[in-house]
């Protein structure tokens, strides 16, 4: 027995001394599902790959295509940073599965997050279509305040599969995927920021269903067929109130100093003031927009500038999301904190008292050579759509050269 003994402690010794293998995870197509609401699954898939020593990850929405490439891995546990923003899935896992949470902590928001290796289909799909959502649908929106809104819906439907997305007076609700079931419409998006799922029972003149965000919101909503439906213009949603003859203000940037459209840096130029946060990904597409714009038009007299409304507990988390978002983005144009510990539109709205309100992040004012505000375009319609994303940039060119010209 003694023999034994000292036998299997010599071998636990050896074990303990030699090194031990790095855990993997597989490389391929994985499924991931989020648990929203009422215990419903907001599933999107994703592409896992190894670069050089590190793990990369390509997340799927449509024809949006996201890439992570701040992935930690130790011992068993992993945590999945995404870009730009500042929410992140903590977890465990072994080859074929990752078990944890989806957290954003300035919000105190987590949600339950599981996935699973080699599983293609966002939404499992039982039974074949009966029902076709292509087209146009006018829909109302319920919020949690127990208002309503108007929505305009933009499907294309192949098959069982639906891609599209809502669109508001406050801008779109990204690229969502999903499928017809039977008459049941069931449609997502995850972006490392919102977590956004549809349901809706589908006949041929109406919706009926629930959108979900993460599992923090539901808001019920009804739509109608409508080809010629048109949400309110965007350019006559927000504007200055009577008494004030300008719009002003003076915000710090992250090295402390104060700035303000009377600097020298903006005499006599356009300037487009951007109304945004570092944790909105409508505001995204437009800083990306403004990027882009700026590169090709080097040569002439445009400014930009933004004001950030962080939900960021703290100034210093504040400033350093922002940095986040200048560093992924390439922003070279200034971004001014104007508010930190909450995204409030109401406290945005006290910050500048000479509009009527702060309906949506993101929005723009337009500010001709003289200090005149031209226009204010409320919320931007993103890439998810389509030919409204195409519009606005025509419109914005246009107008950017007659401000230019002036």
């Amino acid at each position: 027995m003694r023999k034994i003994a000292s036998l299997l402690i010599l071998i636990s010794i050896l074990n303990s001394c030699t090194p031990q293998k790095e855990k993997s995870l597989a490389e391929g197509i994985w499924i991931a599902e989020l648990t929203a609401m009422d215990d419903v699954i907001l599933p999107f898939n994703f592409k896992l790959a190894k670069v050089a020593e590190n793990y990369e990850i390509e997340m799927y929405n449509a024809e949006e295509v996201i890439t992570v490439n701040e992935i930690e891995i130790k011992n068993d546990s992993i945590l999945i940073k995404f870009p730009v923003y500042e929410g992140y899935i903590a977890g465990t896992f072994t080859e074929n599965s990752i078990e944890g949470k989806f957290i954003k902590e300035s919000l105190d928001r987590v949600v339950p997050f599981k996935a699973a290796y080699g599983v293609k289909e966002r939404f499992r799909n039982a039974n074949p279509p009966v029902e076709n959502s292509t087209g146009i649908w006018e829909a109302d929106f319920e919020n949690d305040e127990k208002e309503i809104y108007k929505a305009k819906g933009i499907f294309e439907q192949t098959g069982d599969k639906v891609t599209g997305t809502f669109r508001t007076e406050t801008g779109d609700y990204r690229y969502l995927e999903g499928v017809m079931s039977g008459d049941s419409l069931k449609i997502s998006a995850f972006d490392g920021a919102h977590a956004f799922v549809f349901t809706a029972k589908v006949n041929d003149s109406s919706m009926n269903g629930a959108f979900y965000s993460g599992n923090h919101s539901k808001e019920p909503f009804v739509a109608k067929r409508n080809e010629a439906f048109e949400l309110t213009s965007s350019d006559s949603l927000t504007y200055i109130k009577d008494g004030y003859d300008k719009f002003t203000f003076s915000f710090p940037n992250a090295d402390g100093n104060q700035i303000s459209l009377e600097d020298e840096r903006f005499k006599n130029k356009p300037v487009v003031v951007q109304i945004m946060g570092s944790w909105c990904p409508n505001c995204l597409d437009e800083t990306k927009y403004y990027v882009n714009y700026l590169k090709e038009n080097s040569n002439n007299d445009l400014e930009i500038i933004a004001l950030a409304f962080e939900y960021a507990k703290t100034k210093e988390g504040a400033f350093k999301s922002i940095k986040r978002l200048e560093d992924r983005i390439g922003v070279e144009y200034p971004i001014l904190l104007a508010q930190f510990g909450s995204s409030d539109k109401a406290l945005a709205q006290e910050k500048l008292p000479m509009l009527n309100h702060v309906l949506s992040y993101p929005t723009s004012i337009f500010i001709d050579r003289k200090g005149n505000v031209r226009k204010i375009h409320t919320g931007f319609n993103g890439p998810a759509t389509g030919e409204k994303f195409i519009e606005f940039q025509k419109e914005f060119d246009a107008f950017v050269k007659e401000l230019l010209a002036e």
